[in-house]
């Protein structure tokens, strides 16, 4: 690892341990040369997942772009902790069905499914942009299916 101070490739590894997400390895690293210390985060390198939108068009999956959409959703109900946690928990879920390309609608599924165990009001919300509610009826809908312990359902 080159030295981002003094460019010098000779450094030893002062700390290791995991990121609380669990996906990574984050490293102190201190130069040899110039004693600078910094950090550096060793990741798997996975195949790259594909999202197809609903449009037809493919997009590489964004565990950001899903954390963002969680995070309007829950708006200040749920710690961002938890929502880093639920987001790495779609992209897992997502890879676990073993194919390179997954719709939007899985991954919009997968993120019903995690704010549904995190919090009530943060999956109404949710659902009522990604099933895109039109009147208080769909509403009714949608929190009667909440009421019961089946899991979510497509539009």
């Amino acid at each position: 690892m080159r030295c981002p101070v003094c460019g010098v490739d000779d450094d030893r590894v002062v700390d290791s341990r995991p990121v609380p997400v669990g996906d990574a390895i984050r490293r102190r690293r201190e130069c040899r040369s110039c004693s600078h210390r910094f950090t550096t985060f060793e990741r798997i390198e996975r195949p790259e997942l594909l999202v197809r939108k609903r449009s037809g068009t493919v997009m590489p999956f964004s565990r950001p772009k899903v954390l963002e959409g969680m995070s309007r959703a829950a708006k200040s109900r749920v710690p961002a902790a938890e929502l880093e946690r639920a987001s790495a928990a779609v992209e897992a879920a997502l890879r676990d069905l073993g194919v390179r390309e997954v719709t939007s609608e899985q991954v919009g599924l997968q993120v019903l499914v995690q704010l549904r165990e995190l919090d009530q009001v943060a999956y109404v919300r949710f659902a009522s942009v990604y099933k895109d509610f039109q009147g208080a009826e769909d509403f009714e809908k949608e929190l009667s299916v909440l009421r019961k312990e089946a899991p979510p359902k497509s539009a």
